[in-house]
């Protein structure tokens, strides 16, 4: 929480030239009722990899709550890249649910962004029937199995389906899409020195291991042009040695913003695959995670779920001092996430040059919150950030102390 002194000073600065975080705004071709938008999360709410009212509810509840808009986390633009196999993939199939989830959203007021990704090398490839791919052949802890080092044809076929993704996104309702290229999915696997070790096109040089995430970004502003807005979510830090540090970060950005294939960039950081809590700060769920498997790997998890899980004080606006450095370097719209749960972190962004605030965890607990905080700017999240609600996702994520007091 900022002291008295800095959220004098933030609010001063909103009244100085600051945007209002909660007036319209324009994102691309769209028009937001505010600047405050649902990040994404993966909801565990589409066991047969399709729409269910589950999943529909889900984004009902903060869109009515008031945020501008709310992101369905991890649209997989092929079979392969779901992170397992009870994840929605765009395909004809999806589009009824889809529109059903768009039409309930746009009752409410909010707009709707579909998140388009290919977990890459984060993907089970047990769960799925298929290869997980990589930027390099190796071993992969979440399957138990190789993963397949992607072939230059893989990789066009990977940039052409979120291309197609993204027209169906639009066929089906939604106002925005958002391009997974954070958290060492396939296109973050590719920027990672210590994942993709290639020596061909694609790897080597910063320029050759951005050329997926390039590509990728390219091949849907050439499908969509200005239909919809085009967000990506791109890692400022991997979190893990060996990984993307935040000056090539800066410089994937630098090369984004030259293309002109997005709209706004969402600044993250960490690995599902190396370092999770990197991005999420706060308590790490071990004993939570490890009840939801059998016997032989909840042991296991209890044992060394420590090293893989590590904890990081959680304190707010926690992403702000890397993306600081993204805000000095770039004109293109900016997305600040981490650690936003009230009005004065939403007024430091603002005065910070910060376009919009993501939320994710806070609205989780309190889907409401943005409502709350119209009526009273002195509203104070319940989110403890105690994590809990990150093993969820196996039986439909929510906040499991939703009733309880978070103070």
């Amino acid at each position: 929480m900022l002291d008295d002194a800095e959220a004098a000073g933030a609010a001063g600065s909103a009244s100085d030239g600051a945007p209002d975080v909660l007036a319209p705004a324009r994102l691309g071709p769209l028009r937001l009722r505010n600047r405050v938008i649902k990040a994404a999360t993966f909801e565990g709410a589409t066991p047969e990899a399709l729409v269910t009212d589950a999943l529909i509810d889900y984004h009902l509840r903060p869109a009515a709550g008031g945020v501008a808009m709310t992101t369905v986390a991890y649209c997989a633009v092929s079979p392969e890249g779901r992170t397992e196999r009870r994840q929605l993939w765009m395909r004809p199939e999806a589009l009824p649910g889809l529109r059903r989830l768009t039409r309930a959203v746009h009752d409410t007021g909010a707009a709707v962004c579909a998140q388009l990704g290919h977990a890459g090398p984060v993907a089970d490839g047990r769960s799925n029937g298929l290869p997980a791919l990589a930027p390099t052949a190796g071993f992969n802890p979440l399957s138990m199995r190789r993963n397949k080092a992607a072939t230059a044809d893989d990789i066009a076929r990977v940039i052409e389906a979120h291309a197609g993704a993204a027209l169906l996104a639009a066929e089906a309702g939604f106002d925005a899409v958002e391009i997974h290229l954070g958290h060492n999915y396939l296109a973050s696997a590719f920027l990672s020195p210590r994942l993709n070790r290639r020596t061909d096109a694609f790897g080597g040089s910063l320029r050759a291991r951005a050329a997926v995430a390039l590509g990728i970004t390219r091949a849907v502003r050439d499908a969509l042009g200005d239909r919809l807005a085009i967000t990506a979510k791109l890692n400022m830090k991997d979190g893990a040695p060996g990984g993307l540090t935040l000056d090539d970060s800066l410089q994937v950005a630098r090369w984004l913003e030259a293309d002109g294939s997005v709209d706004a960039l969402e600044l993250t950081a960490g690995s599902s695959l190396l370092n999770p809590m990197y991005l999420f700060r706060g308590d790490a769920p071990v004993a939570e995670f490890a009840a939801n498997f059998p016997l032989p790997q909840r042991l296991a998890i209890r044992a060394l779920g420590r090293t893989f899980f590590r904890t990081y004080p959680y304190q707010p606006l926690y992403l702000l001092d890397a993306a600081r450095q993204f805000r000095a370097a770039l004109g293109l719209p900016l997305i600040l996430l981490g650690g936003i749960t009230d009005r004065q972190g939403m007024d430091r962004a603002m005065a910070e040059g910060f376009d919009f605030v993501a939320m994710a965890r806070a609205l989780l607990r309190e889907p409401d919150l943005l409502h709350r905080i119209e009526r009273d700017t002195a509203t104070r999240s319940e989110c403890i950030h105690c994590n809990r609600c990150m093993p969820t996702i196996y039986t439909g994520t929510h906040c499991p102390l939703i009733g309880e007091r978070g103070r």
